[in-house]
């Protein structure tokens, strides 16, 4: 079997690990207590290649107990009952330890199915996942065990991992292997903090390598060919998606066009076409808004130019709008407004529609005041009356207020002169 190399030189020890001295380094309360040898009941999350089914193995095989290793992709209710038989028995005697990886998989009855046997201890459970605990496993599960959350390795953690590697290669293959310095900052920089990733292409590359003067030998070029579309982490469905598209509009609401852009980049290099309009067009309306309004027509037609010519032309326009959105006034005031009116009818907050705004020009017998009696505003000075187009139970609420900006305070300035607020 081919078994891959990252497989092949897994650490055995927490001292090999690369990185998450968080939770690894000498004196650190997760260390402490893993070398106490009590393993409570635990939940590793975290991105994919930084290390947590290496720790949760180092920890299971050094316990003592039983292990058992279970895969949420594949195993099922029937796997889990599996495991719970050895309770009692003499191959549980010292205790046993469930390693379940990708426990996200798991229904919401299989995670049940554990609860009982964790709570009184006859197992022990470690857990891992790629997705956020708190959204992706059952709530009584998740307070019986404590979550260690896995960081993306740095650069200088991959590029360890990866001399590492070279080493151990040098040692078991028939050829010694070197590789250039700018080779591996590459790939260990490429890797988007994924170590598995990283060791995935130096595999490749080994094995492609020619041999020259008895060694094989690793270069930049080489590497660029295995690792140009792998440098990012992107998962539509995952965390990684949701903190992007985050950062994308909240770049663009805090006027930075360099990080804008940045995240835009990573959005289109993704292929993810429409979460980057979306959030434009979003961001447009809910955080320029007012202060420029005029600017959500220009960012409807610069989405429209962009679904129109498709990737990669796409990011032209798209990188105009961006640069406009983070670089205009900004108001939120339209998008405090509507929120503050959405909580009134949400709690019930609404009344009747006065009598003047009604679509009715005829009063029942019992009404206490005949005629509509609406006031046609352009029949008035200004096209402007006064007149309660509020429900009786919120005439005197106020949802809008004038943001600061240049626009809004024309238009208030505007207002107060009709209304003759200026004069008092």
């Amino acid at each position: 079997m081919n078994e891959p190399l990252a497989q092949r030189l897994r650490p055995k020890t927490l001292a090999d690990v690369c990185g998450q001295q968080h939770l690894l380094a000498e004196g650190q309360v997760f260390r402490r207590t893993i070398e106490s040898g009590r393993i409570p009941n635990m939940i590793f999350y975290g991105p994919s290649g930084t290390g947590k089914t290496t720790v949760a193995r180092i920890i299971a095989e050094n316990s003592g107990m039983t292990l058992h290793k279970l895969n949420g992709t594949s195993c099922g209710t029937g796997d889990i009952k599996a495991v719970l038989k050895d309770i009692g028995t003499l191959a549980g005697a010292g205790g046993i330890l469930l390693y379940l990886d990708e426990i996200q998989y798991l229904n919401k009855k299989q995670q049940q199915s554990l609860l009982e046997c964790i709570e009184d201890g006859s197992v022990t459970l470690i857990a891992s996942t790629t997705e956020n605990p708190y959204f992706y496993i059952y709530n009584a599960l998740l307070s019986r065990c404590t979550v260690f959350e896995f960081k993306p390795l740095s650069a200088a953690d991959v590029e360890r991992g990866i001399r590492n590697a070279l080493k151990k290669l040098s040692a078991s293959e028939p050829q010694p292997v070197t590789m250039d310095e700018d080779a591996c900052a590459y790939l260990a920089e490429s890797a988007g903090g994924d170590l598995r990733k990283a060791l995935g292409c130096l595999d490749f590359v080994v094995t492609a390598a020619p041999v020259d003067e008895g060694e094989k030998h690793v270069t930049l070029g080489m590497v660029q060919q295995v690792t140009r579309r792998t440098a990012m982490r992107y998962d539509r469905d995952g965390d990684d998606h949701y903190d992007i598209v985050s950062a994308y509009q909240k770049s663009m609401r805090g006027s930075d066009p360099n990080a804008a852009l940045h995240y835009l980049a990573r959005l289109l290099e993704a292929g993810d076409l429409p979460s980057a309009c979306r959030r434009l067009m979003v961001c447009a309306c809910e955080d320029v808004g007012l202060a420029y309004p005029q600017i959500i027509p220009i960012v409807k037609a610069a989405v429209d130019a962009a679904n129109m010519v498709g990737l990669p032309e796409a990011r032209l326009p798209l990188a105009d709008a961006v640069i406009l959105v983070a670089t205009s006034p900004k108001s939120n005031s339209a998008h405090d407004a509507i929120n503050a009116a959405i909580a009134d009818v949400q709690a019930g907050r609404t009344g009747p529609i006065p009598r003047q705004l009604q679509n009715k020009h005829f009063d029942g017998e019992d009404a206490a005041v005949k005629g509509q009696n609406y006031k046609y505003a352009h029949d008035f000075e200004n096209h402007w009356v006064e007149q309660q187009y509020l429900p009786d139970v919120l005439k005197d609420v106020k949802y809008y207020t004038f943001g600061d900006n240049r626009t809004e305070q024309a238009a208030r300035a505007y207002w107060a002169k009709i209304k003759g607020e200026d004069k008092l």
